[in-house]
């Protein structure tokens, strides 16, 4: 037996086993154990099908072949040999698919994400530049069928943002995104300049896995929580009660602030899952930059310092610069056509991986 079918077989015993599992009554009872089980059945649900598949492609090749030892016929024989060389051809192809799919997955890829970002380097022409990223995000989200709600926005001087973070829920949403985290850099002439230099401007941008309750356990005596009412521009106050929410995570000394919502409870809420995030990113980063060393990674290395990407308006381009990819189609990308950057970063992290031997 080939070692592929051995992992595949193997793989299906695991499916049959948490199928057996998930039903039983000890297991709903135990939330964090079921949401955990009824996960990993959804990822293995998609292999086994295939496995299925190919199991019954290669049982039909040995059949063919003994079917050929004893036949006579020679026009049974030479519709055997075509049979043959057909289900050869599907077995490759579905060889193809099985290693893609046997690629392990990182288990934050599928969560949804907190999207934040922040002006860097260029003063006003970074915030602008915020604004821009903020609006190709939005159409692309819009594209995707995913829902965003915003979390938090400062805006800037100038126009654009200081900074801006929202939530985004979906299918798959971190697997696709995280490819976004790290510095962007602008190369244009800013509208205020006057003799037609090109300015370089930096933003950053951090895709964070949205942790859920089940990820990420806070003791309530650890969050200091203060009330406030919502500000609004040039800090007026516009709203007469205390819906704002400042969350203080005493051992580590993050703060969170939300007030966007109308009403405290929606805003505690949201207050509480940006917490959850950041105390969950920590964990994150460190496997990722552990990951990366392993396989001298170029695509998701965990730095969010990390310059990614140059967008330069005179030239119309767009460079990722972890994979060497130019396209020349920088107002498409900016209206949210960033498909074609992620779907080739993605096949870079895939090939990556295979190369490191996880196959």
């Amino acid at each position: 037996m080939s070692t592929l079918l051995k992992k595949l077989e193997a793989i299906n015993i695991r499916f049959m086993e948490i199928g057996e599992q998930i039903v039983d009554p000890e297991i709903i009872s135990d939330m964090k154990r079921y949401v955990k089980l009824n996960k990993e059945y959804k990822d293995l649900e998609e292999i086994v099908k295939t496995y299925k598949k190919y199991k019954s492609v290669i049982d039909n090749i040995a059949s063919s072949k003994e079917l050929l030892k004893t036949e006579k016929d020679r026009d049974f024989i030479e519709m055997a040999k075509a049979e043959i060389e057909e289900l050869n051809d599907e077995k490759e192809k579905l060889e193809e698919e099985i290693k893609l799919m046997l690629i392990p997955k990182d288990e934050e890829d599928s969560k949804n994400s907190i999207v934040e970002i922040r002006a860097g380097t260029g003063g006003d022409e970074a915030s602008i530049f915020v604004g821009d990223l903020f609006r190709m995000y939005s159409k692309y989200i819009e594209k995707k069928g995913w829902k965003m709600e915003i979390l938090s926005m400062s805006e800037g001087t100038s126009g654009g943002y200081k900074e801006v973070s929202f939530s985004v829920e979906g299918d798959d949403v971190y697997g696709i995104l995280k490819f976004e985290s790290g510095v962007h850099r602008v190369q244009r002439v800013p509208q205020t300049e006057t003799q037609g230099r090109v300015h370089t401007s930096a933003v950053t941008v951090a895709v964070l896995p949205e942790a859920e309750e089940v990820d990420i356990e806070i003791r309530k005596d650890d969050i200091k929580r203060d009330t406030y009412r919502s500000g609004g521009a040039g800090g007026q106050n516009v709203n007469k009660v205390e819906t704002a929410v400042r969350l203080t995570h005493i051992p580590t000394g993050i703060v969170i602030e939300r007030q966007v919502a109308r009403s405290q409870l929606k805003n505690y809420e949201m207050a509480m899952t940006a917490l959850r995030t950041k105390l969950y990113e920590a964990e994150v980063i460190k496997r990722e930059q552990a990951r990366a060393a392993e396989r001298k990674s170029q695509v998701s290395t965990g730095d969010r310092s990390a310059k990614i990407r140059t967008y330069n308006y005179s030239q119309g381009r767009v460079t990722d610069h972890r994979i060497g990819l130019t396209l020349y189609n920088l107002d498409a990308i900016i209206a949210g056509d960033i498909d074609e950057i992620i779907q080739a970063l993605k096949l870079a992290e895939n090939a990556e991986k295979l190369q490191a031997g996880i196959e």
